[in-house]
């Protein structure tokens, strides 16, 4: 099976804010394996972040700068989970023709399983 897509968008950005990709056919090449690192640290640090929130918000006497403060670090996690989402979302393989659905079709179940 192919890729879906043969440019890999990388967990970080350029200077100009613009997305970075690597053309590579190595996915054990030193770009590939830093990107790889990259996004696994932006995971763990968004776990930590969410169980911080989570203590942040479950606090009564938390300041407004502090919730400002976290809702920035949210937004940032947020933006670097979702590039690493979509780009491994993009490698993934295309389904072979012979296990295609079509689309419009939905769950095959008994009619049992309705009551």
């Amino acid at each position: 099976m192919m890729p879906r897509n043969e440019l890999r968008l990388l967990p970080w950005s350029g200077p100009d804010g613009k997305p970075c990709f690597l053309s590579t056919d190595d996915a054990n090449g030193h770009l590939s394996r830093l990107a790889d690192n990259t996004e696994a640290i932006q995971l763990d640090l968004a776990a930590e972040l969410l169980d911080h929130a989570s203590d942040v918000l479950g606090a009564t006497d938390t300041a407004p700068d502090e919730l400002c403060a976290l809702a920035q670090d949210l937004a940032e996690s947020l933006r670097d989970t979702l590039r690493v989402a979509e780009s491994r979302g993009h490698r993934l393989p295309l389904p072979s023709p012979d296990t295609h659905r079509n689309d419009t079709e939905g769950p095959t179940l008994p009619a049992a399983a309705f009551g």
